[in-house]
């Protein structure tokens, strides 16, 4: 076995071995190898290895983020936190074995006897991932409990009360700095070695979304105790303004408005991306590899984007479709897509686009696959019309029919630019320069006009109507160019923006321009209305309860400390 398939075996081993496991009842690595491990940096290595198949960068998991919301919805299903059927034990573990495994080794570092030079990559990693596996913690329960020491079964601090959401941030902005300190400063190859840009956009990622949850839940029974929400989005202004400023990424773009969007995504390799900042490489050989996620994707999947996202999509003159006289209406999708943001085109399948279906290896042109392939399986269905586009390669290789080496791009440079608008917009400091170095870079890839400070357009339709024009369309802007890429749930999360949904069904596109609608359901106005019959009272999520999720009984049982979320029955 040569040595790239060992570290391989290595991080499958400890996925699978430590997958399944509570923290409480887990060993660390010590107890197999105390006596010859962490003796040599590349020891650090190898074990910091295993922290990569953690965190969605090596699974699709997070792109499922964005599932039943107003971007990507459902024919037949929702799922119970957004239907408000969640029970007090259907939500996510309370677990900290990811934690104590980077605790472990930031403990033998502090241990080694060699030169910190050759394991600083490792630690700044180890830091890193901490980091991530507390933002996830935190953004599933708010309040949890700060660990950064290996404990045994006996350490009174396993049975404390949960730190309060601001500190549990502090401290991951903190680990953040240390692995932006510890880790290389080159690109690297996106896929292998974490570098320190990344663990800035993560940074600028967090502090935004702890900012704004402080910001929009003030008042509420999810208010952070002591907020301050523009230390957060300082912070995250700093951290996206230091990736700009470092030169290390750009948009990418060829001058090609009408493409650029969508092939943006369908390299074969990223590793010279410069605007992909991590991806997955997969490699059957070694097992690495994303199922038949694209295939599904495309061909099996009943997700579809609904209108809701559809109309956010400007017209070619900067106006919304409520403001411009070049909006040519939603009879046919060929007429929405006229005269608009050239990325509406790029993230949905039309009629000049070719799909490549490979059970009978022959190219399907709009009218059948349109118009007929996916309606014909009414479980699989896309029940909102609009077909994903974005991310769909026409050219990649389908092995068999199980699995697929399609790479997947998870962070791009574009969020860094995304995150440092939003922040001195919430900060109110942002200037027409701030604009021009974020915003616009995205709008010139398409051939947009540059949103002007002096000049926002004020949306009669807004989503946000109780917010300032700016702030409504950068979250435009963000919708837009993220959709499909896992970041609305956790962005309608700290806007504290469910109560926009709630009670609402989503539609599709009109249903008399389709050849197989078959049974599904069709609102008043001719609309697709996929949730007619099967969820009458649409979206049932519980604002003053699912905003977090509930804290295991069986936690409660060993800790009776770590209380209960609100909401949720002690």
């Amino acid at each position: 076995m040569n040595y790239k398939k060992l570290i391989i075996s290595v991080i499958g081993f400890c996925t699978i071995f430590y997958s399944c496991e509570d923290w409480l009842d887990r060993e660390p690595l010590d107890v197999v190898s105390e006596g010859s491990f962490f003796k040599t940096p590349n020891d650090f290595i190898v074990y910091v290895n295993s922290f990569h198949t953690t965190t969605g960068d090596w699974t699709t998991s997070e792109s499922l983020r964005d599932g039943s919301t107003d971007v990507q919805t459902s024919t037949n299903y929702l799922p119970d936190r957004i239907a408000g059927q969640s029970t007090i034990n259907s939500g996510p573990g309370y677990g900290y074995g990811n934690v104590r495994s980077a605790n472990y080794l930031i403990k033998k570092a502090r241990e080694y006897e060699g030169d910190f030079e050759g394991i600083k990559q490792a630690v700044g990693e180890a830091h890193y991932f901490r980091a991530w596996y507390y933002y996830v913690l935190l953004r599933n329960f708010g309040d949890v409990q700060w660990i950064d020491d290996v404990l045994t079964m006996e350490s009174e601090e396993l049975y404390g009360e949960r730190d309060p959401r601001n500190l549990i941030t502090d401290k991951i902005i903190a680990d953040l700095d240390t692995a932006a300190m510890y880790c290389m400063v080159e690109k690297g190859n996106g896929y292998s070695r974490i570098p320190k840009w990344l663990a800035l956009l993560v940074q600028s990622r967090i502090a935004l979304y702890e900012g704004t949850w402080e910001k929009y839940h003030a008042g509420t029974v999810f208010a952070a105790k002591n907020p301050d929400p523009n230390k957060y989005f300082v912070k995250a202004a700093a951290a996206a303004k230091e990736i700009i400023a470092s030169d290390k990424y750009q948009i990418w773009s060829t001058g090609d408005t009408a493409n650029d969007f969508y092939y943006n995504f369908n390299w074969r390799d990223f590793t010279s991306h410069p605007e992909i900042m991590r991806w997955s490489k997969m490699d059957i050989a070694l097992d690495i590899h994303s199922h038949r996620y694209l295939y599904i994707q495309a061909f099996m999947n009943s997700y579809g984007p609904p209108k809701d996202l559809v109309d956010q999509f400007l017209c070619k003159d900067g106006l919304p479709i409520s403001l411009s006289p070049l909006y040519m209406g939603d009879n046919t999708i060929e007429d929405e897509t006229k005269n608009r943001d050239p990325r509406f085109d790029q993230f949905i399948f039309n009629q000049d686009d070719i799909w490549q279906i490979y059970e009978d290896g022959t190219f399907h042109n709009y009218d059948w696959v349109f118009k007929e392939y996916i309606f014909r399986n009414v479980l699989n269905s896309n029940g909102t019309g609009y077909q994903f586009r974005k991310r769909y390669y026409e050219y990649y290789k389908y092995h068999d029919s199980q699995f697929e080496d399609t790479p997947v791009p998870h962070y791009r440079y574009a969020e860094a630019l995304l995150n440092y608008a939003e922040a001195k917009a919430e900060l109110g400091t942002i200037t027409q320069e701030d604009l021009d170095i974020s915003i616009n870079k995205l709008r010139d890839r398409v051939g947009m006009p540059h949103l002007l400070l002096s000049n926002v357009p004020n949306d009669p339709k807004a989503i946000y109507p109780e917010l300032s024009p700016i702030i409504n369309e950068i979250r435009r802007e963000r919708v837009v160019e993220l959709a499909g890429e896992g970041f609305r749930w956790d962005d309608l999360m700290r806007w504290a923006a469910m109560s926009k949904l709630v009670g609402k069904r989503p539609r599709g596109a009109k249903a008399n321009q389709f050849y197989w609608p078959h049974n599904l359901p069709v609102d008043e106005n001719g609309y697709l209305d996929m949730y007619r019959n099967i969820y009458p009272n649409g979206y049932q999520f519980k604002l003053n309860r699912d905003y977090l999720w509930p804290i295991p009984e069986s936690q409660i049982t060993l800790n009776p400390n770590l209380g209960q979320n609100p909401g949720w029955k002690q």
